[in-house]
C-alpha cells in the first residue's frame, strides 16, 4: 500500500498531486457567478446577447419614432418601448434570474463534496453521486470565487460549480487549479 492510499488520498494520474476535496452548499450566488463566466467565454450566448440588445434598442427606436411621427400611436410605441426596455434588462440579468429558478433545487441538495483528482471529478450530494470525466467538460473558467467546468457545446449547456470557499486551505486552491490546468482547457 503507498502512501496516498494510507492516508486516504487518490494521486492525480501519476503526478505526485494528492486529489482535492471541497465540501460547500451551492449557493443562488455561486451559480450565478457560474453562468455570468459561462456566459462571458461561450461564443453563442455572447451573441444571444449581443441579439438582445440590438432588437431592444431596434424597439426602443421604434417607439420613439411612433410617438414622435406626425400621428402618435402611443399603444403601439409603449409596447415597443416596454419591449425595447425588457430586452435591455433582461440581458444583463438573466443569469440572476435563471440562478433563481434553481434555488430549490439547489436547497434540496444541501452539502455537496467534490474530489478533484487526476480521472475526474466526483459530486456527491443529497441523493445524488456523480463522476465527470475531463472529456464531458473539457474546459474550465475560473472566477475569484469559483472554478466552473463546461461542456463544449454551443452553449456549454452542462458545467460543474466549485466553490473556492469548499477547499480546506489557500494551498488546496492552488491545488486545484494545477489539476484543472493539467488536464482542461481553460477559457
Amino acid at each position: 500500500m503507498d502512501m496516498a492510499e494510507m492516508d486516504g488520498r487518490q494521486d492525480t494520474g501519476g503526478v505526485g498531486v494528492p486529489a482535492v476535496e471541497l465540501v460547500y452548499r451551492t449557493t443562488e450566488t455561486d451559480f450565478a457567478g457560474a453562468l455570468r463566466a459561462r456566459n462571458r467565454r461561450t461564443a453563442a450566448v455572447r451573441r444571444k446577447t449581443w441579439l438582445f440588445r440590438a432588437v431592444g434598442t431596434l424597439s426602443l427606436i421604434g417607439g420613439v419614432l411612433l410617438l414622435t411621427g406626425e400621428a402618435p400611436d402611443v399603444a403601439r410605441a409603449a409596447g415597443f418601448l416596454a419591449g425595447g426596455a425588457f430586452l435591455w434588462v433582461f440581458g444583463p440579468l438573466g443569469h440572476r434570474l435563471q440562478a433563481r429558478a434553481f434555488r430549490g433545487l439547489l436547497e434540496k441538495a444541501g452539502e455537496t463534496r467534490a474530489v478533484v483528482d487526476g480521472s475526474g471529478v466526483r459530486v456527491t450530494a443529497a441523493g445524488c453521486d456523480t463522476r465527470i470525466g475531463w472529456a464531458v467538460q473539457p474546459t474550465y473558467a475560473e472566477t475569484d470565487e469559483l472554478f466552473v467546468m463546461l461542456s463544449e457545446g454551443k452553449g456549454a449547456v452542462s458545467m460543474t460549480v466549485l466553490p473556492k470557499r469548499g477547499a480546506r486551505s489557500p494551498a488546496d486552491v492552488d491545488r486545484l487549479r494545477g489539476i484543472l490546468d493539467a488536464n482542461l482547457r481553460r477559457l
